[in-house]
């Protein structure tokens, strides 16, 4: 009688076309098939199948001769062998602790024959049907996590692989790269609350390496900020935000344009600063710059604006830099779709472009 465990493991192992004929039962002789290699190393293989004969099924002695066995076939690089023996095992005695173990080892020969997608599924496989084991001192489902993560890009499983590591595994991995690859995963499905919580759980891990990723910390601090924010500054269209700049430049009013700057992630740098280069970030008094009512605007947007951001040329702030490019862009919080596609003022460009 198999178990619910065992049932899900038959299909896949069939795959690989193992037939019940192919397996010798307990007692019997032993399979040529697997007494490869020169006379020296048949004789190696015929002494530890007769160990493994000897031994009590499901012990630490068999699991350690038949490891030897498999681990000769690696040596070979003889990859089909180790495949056929190993599954054969893992079907015919579904009961072994160790089968788990077995199952990770052919999963990298798969991987060493560059079958990934297939490897992949051994990987998933021990992970929801398999009792963790620690051997060598190192987790197999924790080492089926990681390859996962590698091979297996659905965002859905990746949320689900960063889940289970961070809650089962916290002291064995990065938790910082574990918490922002889970936010950009939920992210990728759309479930942006879990995104913002896995982002808000990462910011303790600010000055994180994450390979891909150099501005992590930047994105996560915006888009926290963002969520939190009341958003009150946000207008419906680009034209609608434009003509209240406008009008406000023309009344000399910065209580009026004050109103239209965004309440978080404003900017105000060069062109030459760094996006992240939160020295740049604005922290000033739009009165002390609007003392003269000579401040004037072009008739058009700068013909780099598009879609999604514009740029709008000013003059008249300063004597020390006139020109000014205010920078609106299209806000992208699907989050909050009433929010989601209303135009910003962002930030503030000093000097001429180049």
């Amino acid at each position: 009688m198999k178990t619910e465990k065992n049932r899900g493991i038959i299909p896949l192992l069939l795959v690989i076309c193992i037939t019940a004929c192919s397996v010798r039962q307990e007692g019997a002789e032993i399979d040529p098939y697997y007494l490869t290699g020169t006379g020296a190393t048949k004789e190696y293989f015929k002494e530890l199948f007769h160990l493994l004969k000897q031994e009590h099924p499901g012990s630490e002695g068999e699991f350690a001769v038949t490891r030897e066995i498999a681990a000769s076939f690696a040596r070979m690089k003889d990859y089909g062998r180790l495949i056929h023996f190993l599954s054969a095992r893992a079907i015919n005695n579904p009961a072994d602790p160790y089968n788990g173990y077995y199952l990770l080892m052919v999963a990298y020969a798969y991987m060493e024959l560059d079958s990934a997608p297939i490897a992949a599924r051994y990987f998933d496989l021990i992970i929801k049907n398999y009792p963790d084991l620690t051997i060598n001192e190192e987790s197999i489902h924790l080492i089926c996590l990681k390859q996962l993560i590698e091979l297996n890009d659905n965002p859905e499983h990746q949320v689900w692989y960063y889940q289970e590591l961070i809650s089962r595994f916290p002291e064995k991995i990065d938790l910082g790269t574990a918490y922002f690859m889970l936010g950009q995963s939920c992210e990728r499905i759309g479930d942006w609350n879990s995104a913002i919580q896995a982002y808000t759980k990462y910011q303790p891990f600010t000055g994180t390496i994450i390979p891909g990723f150099p501005n992590a910390d930047h994105y996560t601090k915006q888009l926290i900020d963002f969520s939190k924010s009341p958003k009150d500054w946000t207008f419906e269209s680009l034209p609608a935000l434009r003509k209240t700049i406008e009008d406000a430049l023309n009344a000399g009013s910065a209580r009026q344009l004050r109103r239209c700057q965004a309440k978080v992630n404003f900017f105000a740098r060069s062109w030459e600063q760094m996006e992240t280069d939160d020295s740049g970030m604005a922290d000033f008094n739009l009165s002390d710059f609007m003392l003269s009512s000579n401040i004037r605007y072009a008739a058009n947007l700068d013909a780099s604006s598009n879609a999604t951001e514009a740029y709008l040329r000013t003059s008249g702030w300063s004597l020390y830099i006139s020109v000014w490019y205010l920078y609106f862009r299209k806000i992208y919080f699907p989050q909050d779709p009433e929010i989601h596609g209303r135009w910003e003022w962002a930030g503030i460009y000093y000097g001429e472009k180049f």
